[in-house]
């Protein structure tokens, strides 16, 4: 039986760069859609089915970081990475903050590209494999599986990195998880970039549970973070 094709969006206004890039996945054992604008980048998104997108952020008619906002309205999971230019700071930390899984500055190599999707795409298979899919953090129950985290309060849907990073503190419970090993498993990349991104998510997960008290994540200062929870601190 044959293996499936993924299937990757490639956004790339740069015609002739699209095509070497779209041909080389293509050569690679990828199923490639290639849009050339931001707008008709969006409108194949949705009604496509897609493994992973392929983003130039300076894209007329609406740019790669709009797009990928709007990607993420409808779909939290699928991994973005974009390619372009822009090689400042600020635009890569903005990147991260719309969602995206990795940044690639132009020039670049198609091997690196290649190399970039497949790691992506290994650790997208290998955090859906749920394992212990079903945790107890205080008065909270998070199910892995569905993405899920419940509570006295009502249910909140996570996206993709804010469950596999919630899921990584519950296997440490009440022990440390070091930043490195979490960056590498979910960002695949222990840079100051995705450090950046991951202490975003940190954040946004404290909040959603901060309605029970006794629970906690610890920062252990330039280490890593501690899911505390009552069983440590009774």
């Amino acid at each position: 039986m044959n293996k499936k094709k993924a299937t990757i969006l490639l956004v790339e206004d740069d015609k002739n760069l699209g095509i070497v890039i779209s041909d080389f996945l293509e050569m690679s054992d990828y199923q490639v859609i290639l849009r050339e604008n931001g707008k008709e980048g969006l409108e194949a998104f949705k009604i496509g089915n897609y493994n992973l997108v392929l983003l130039d952020v300076m894209l007329p008619l609406m740019d790669g970081f709009t797009v990928a906002e709007e990607i993420r309205k409808v779909d939290c999971e699928v991994p973005i990475i974009f390619i372009t230019a822009k090689a400042l700071k600020e635009d890569k930390i903005k990147g991260f903050r719309t969602g995206a899984d990795d940044y690639l500055t132009k020039p670049f190599s198609t091997e690196e590209l290649k190399l970039r999707i497949n790691a992506i795409l290994r650790r997208v298979k290998r955090n859906t494999d749920p394992g212990v899919s079903v945790f107890t953090i205080g008065h909270y129950k998070f199910d892995y599986a569905n993405h899920l985290l419940s509570s006295p309060q009502g249910e909140k849907q996570l996206t993709r990195r804010e469950a596999e990073l919630l899921r990584l503190l519950c296997l440490n419970m009440n022990n440390l998880l070091r930043r490195e090993v979490a960056l590498k498993s979910i960002w695949g990349e222990d840079d100051y970039f995705m450090g950046r991104s991951m202490d975003v998510y940190i954040a946004k997960l404290r909040k959603m549970l901060s309605h029970d008290p006794a629970v906690s994540i610890v920062n252990v200062h330039n280490t890593g973070f501690r899911l505390e929870t009552p069983a440590a601190i009774s």
